[in-house]
């Protein structure tokens, strides 16, 4: 099975660096057959990295009103809009409508889980706020979960 680990996100900007850490830490983590990667969003970057995978993990910030940092959302595509009222992607182009042209384009992979991480601070600079630097070991547990990795390699 081809599965493809992908962290969305910019490590400039605070908590939108979520998605990037949480890749990082979970390349250290699975079989070398496992492909993990790290993108800003751009659609034609993640249509080439999920174009037919059997399964793609997609790890994003998203930002909620009224705010609950660090909340870890497991979500399918169709669930995207559903995760609460004032939801929005921290990309130029939100995730549901890149993944929309690759149903047009037919370049979507079999099966694909949107890992979402709520997240707080998305001003300039490195390192993510206390809130969502906690919910990174559990985003990586839910990405290993999902691609049936036992989480009890992180050690």
């Amino acid at each position: 099975m081809t599965v493809v680990v992908i962290g969305l996100g910019n490590d400039l900007r605070r908590d939108d660096g979520i998605g990037p850490a949480v890749a990082r830490q979970v390349a250290d983590h699975v079989a070398p057959d496992v492909y993990v990667s790290v993108s800003d969003g751009d659609p034609a970057t993640l249509l080439e990295a999920w174009t037919g995978a059997q399964l793609a993990v997609i790890v994003d910030a998203v930002v909620c009103d009224p705010p609950r940092p660090g909340t870890v959302y497991r979500l399918t595509p169709d669930e995207l809009g559903d995760v609460r009222a004032g939801t929005f992607s921290t990309h130029g182009i939100a995730l549901d409508q890149t993944i929309r042209l690759g149903a047009v384009l037919d370049r979507l992979p079999h099966r694909m889980i949107v890992l979402a991480v709520e997240v707080a601070d998305l001003g300039g600079g490195r390192g993510l706020s206390p809130a969502v630097g906690r919910a990174v070991d559990t985003a990586v547990s839910a990405v290993l979960s999902v691609i049936g990795e036992p989480s009890d390699r992180m050690s």
